[in-house]
């Protein structure tokens, strides 16, 4: 028996989580004031240490569904070098984060422990 599909439909926003290090921050303070001015998202704190299942400093980037075909394009050619996570925001952070996300630029060695302990039973 085929694995069953995942419907698209359960995808109710996405994040981009943008990591930087203390030499890479100004560059980081740079893309997130044009994202900010550019589209239609919630910019998340700056999280200067690792917070939840992310290794290194970072903020994140909230945004709609139909942001989506705008956005991630505009990252692909101006992320000035700093590595990006994008993920769906469905009902299984786990999934989000380990299996229907996608990088620009390096994939970093994420703490999925910490989401193996809050993903549902």
């Amino acid at each position: 028996m085929a694995d069953a599909f995942v419907d698209p439909g359960r995808i109710r926003s996405y994040h981009a989580h943008i990591y930087y290090a203390p030499a890479t921050r100004p560059a980081a303070e740079r893309l997130r004031e044009a994202i900010g001015r550019e589209f239609t998202v919630e910019l998340g704190r700056w999280h200067d240490e690792p917070v939840g299942p992310h290794p290194t400093a970072m903020y994140q980037v909230a945004f709609p569904v139909g942001e989506f075909a705008r956005l991630v394009p505009w990252l692909m050619l101006n992320r000035s070098g700093l590595d990006v996570l994008v993920h769906p925001q469905t009902d299984d952070a786990y999934d989000d984060h380990a299996i229907h996300a996608m990088w620009l630029g390096s994939k970093l060695p994420l703490r999925f422990e910490v989401l193996r302990r809050a993903r549902p039973a």
